[in-house]
């Protein structure tokens, strides 16, 4: 099974999309944030939290 990449805070944003924050284990925290591609990633909630690709902009 291929990995999805994670995206940490502060990095470029490849494409508009819902972003998923993950816990610092893999674990998935529900919770989303709306991102635009070219702007960056905001800061989590807590520290060693990453963003995943949840669901991509159609458009």
């Amino acid at each position: 099974m291929a990995k999805v990449p994670t995206f940490k805070p502060g990095q470029k944003v490849p494409k508009s999309s819902q972003a998923e924050i993950i816990g610092p284990r893999g674990g998935r925290t529900g919770q989303e944030r709306t991102v635009v591609k070219g702007e960056r990633f905001p800061p989590t909630p807590k520290p060693g939290q990453t963003y995943q690709i949840a669901d991509p902009t159609k458009h």
